[in-house]
C-alpha cells in the first residue's frame, strides 16, 4: 500500500540533540576523469568479457553470505569526519544509507592507501581507553575481492559532542577488495545507515545505538546535498532552512536498504519506464541505476552512448537543451531538470546513469546522490519512512 504524508513532526535543527556534519564533495572533474580512466582502462584490456568489467565499476550485489553488500565505492562523492576512542581519532568517512556497519583501517592494515597518495588515517585500540576488546570475525565480500578484520567496541562521536558508548565497529585489516576505488579515494572508512537487518553479524548501527541511548532528539537524520560545494548531515532532526514547501514522507516496502517503491521514471512522452519499480534511497551512490535495458532507452531519449564501461556519455552542446526527468513517487512527481542528470568537467559529459541488473531480490532502481541533490532527504529510523523536498540551491 502506498503512503504518503505531510510531515507533522516539529523538530528543530537547532534543538538538544540535533547536531549536524559538515559533508565535503568530490569535484565533478575528478568524477569525470575517474570516468576517462575506467575508459581507457577497459580498452587496454578489452580482450576480458565486457559484463565483468560492466560489474566491476558500479554496485553489485553479490548471492551468498550475510558479508556481502552491493557496492564498491567507485562512485561515491560525499565524507565527511567521525570519531573513534578517547582521546577521539578522526577518519574520513562516506556516510551511507545503503549499508548498515561502520568500519575503519587499523594500524597495520593492508592494501589501505600508501605514503605518497590516498594516505590513510588508521585506528590504534592501543590509544584509546575506551576501547573493548570483541573478536568477532568480519568480512564483506566485493565484486574484486573482500575487506576483512575483526570486531571491536569503542566509543563513536558524531559532530564533535554526540557521543555512542560500547559501538561494536569493524577494524579492517585488509581493504583489497575495494581496489582502485579505496586506494585513490578521500576516505577512510565506510559509516552505515542502513537498518540492522542488513548488518553483518546482525551488530546494530550506529545510529540505533544512538537512538537506544538518547543521544539524539528525534530518530532522524536528514541529507542536505550542496550542488557544488559541501553538503550536510543532521543527526536528530532536520534543517527546515534547506528545503522548500512541505516535507511528503514515503512508507517504506523493506527496512533493510531505504527500500521505496516508484510509480514511474520517465522523460516527457519519449520514455516510460516498465517493470519492476523497487528502489533503494542512497546516499553512497553518486550515480541513479536502472534495470540495463531501461537505462540504455532512457539514455538514446537523451542521445547519450553507451561506452564499453558500462558508462554514458553525450555531446555538452545539448546539455542545456536536455528534458526533465521526472520520478513519480506515492503519487508526486520529484522532477530533475535534465541537466542536472549530467556531470561535465573536462570537456566531457557523463549521463549520471549506470545501467545494472541485480539478482531477485534486490533493487531495481537507485536513488543515488544526483536526486538527492535536488531533494532533502529526511530518514526516519522508527517509522521506516522517507521524505523528500526541493532543496535550495547552495542554501
Amino acid at each position: 500500500m502506498k503512503f504518503a504524508a505531510l510531515c507533522l513532526l516539529s523538530i528543530s535543527a537547532a534543538s538538544a540533540g540535533t547536531k549536524k556534519i559538515k559533508l565535503l564533495k568530490r569535484s565533478d572533474e575528478e568524477m569525470v576523469l575517474a570516468h576517462l580512466k575506467r575508459e581507457r582502462d577497459a580498452l587496454m584490456t578489452f580482450y576480458e568479457s565486457s559484463p565483468v568489467m560492466e560489474k566491476r565499476y558500479l554496485r553489485k550485489e553479490l548471492q551468498g553470505a550475510e558479508s556481502e553488500v552491493i557496492k564498491d565505492y567507485a562512485n561515491a562523492q560525499y565524507y565527511a569526519v567521525v570519531e573513534v576512542g578517547s582521546p577521539p581519532q578522526s577518519f574520513q568517512v562516506i556516510f551511507d544509507t545503503g549499508s548498515s556497519n561502520l568500519w575503519v583501517p587499523k594500524v597495520g592494515c593492508t592494501h589501505c592507501g600508501n605514503p605518497f597518495f590516498g594516505k590513510k588515517h588508521k585506528y590504534d585500540h592501543g590509544k584509546s581507553s575506551s576501547y573493548a576488546e570483541d573478536g568477532g570475525d568480519f568480512e564483506i565480500r566485493y565484486g574484486s575481492g573482500s575487506v576483512s578484520g575483526f570486531f571491536s567496541q569503542d566509543s563513536v562521536t558524531l559532530a564533535e559532542d554526540l557521543v555512542i558508548e560500547g559501538q561494536r565497529f569493524a577494524e579492517v585489516t585488509d581493504a583489497g577488495g575495494l581496489g582502485m576505488a579505496y586506494s585513490f579515494g578521500k576516505f577512510d572508512g565506510i559509516f552505515g545507515l542502513g537498518f540492522s537487518s542488513i548488518s553483518i553479524d546482525n551488530t546494530p548501527t550506529v545510529f540505533e545505538n544512538a537512538i537506544k541511548q538518547n543521544v539524539v532528539d528525534q530518530p532522524v537524520f536528514s541529507f542536505y546535498l550542496g550542488d557544488n560545494g559541501p553538503g550536510e548531515l543532521t543527526f536528530g532532526g532536520y534543517d527546515s532552512s534547506k528545503f522548500e514547501g512541505d516535507l511528503t514522507f514515503v512508507k517504506l516496502s523493506a527496512a533493510t536498504y531505504w527500500q521505496i517503491q516508484l510509480d514511474g521514471v520517465s522523460v516527457g512522452d519519449e520514455f516510460t519506464a516498465d517493470g519492476d519499480m523497487t528502489a533503494i534511497v542512497d546516499s553512497g551512490t553518486s550515480l541513479m541505476v536502472g534495470p540495463k535495458t531501461q537505462v540504455s532507452k532512457l539514455a538514446s531519449v537523451l542521445g547519450a552512448k553507451r561506452n564499453v564501461v558500462g558508462e554514458y556519455t553525450l555531446d555538452c552542446s545539448l546539455v542545456d537543451d536536455l528534458p526533465d526527468l521526472t520520478i513519480q513517487i506515492g503519487g508526486k512527481d520529484y522532477v530533475i531538470p535534465g541537466k542536472d542528470v549530467i556531470i561535465q568537467a573536462q570537456g566531457t559529459c557523463l549521463l549520471a546513469f549506470m545501467g545494472m541488473d541485480f539478482p531477485g531480490g534486490g533493487p531495481s532502481w537507485i536513488l543515488g546522490d544526483v536526486f538527492m541533490r535536488s531533494y532533502y532527504t529526511v530518514f526516519n529510523y522508527i517509522d521506516e519512512t522517507v521524505g523528500f523536498a526541493k532543496s535550495k540551491r547552495n542554501a
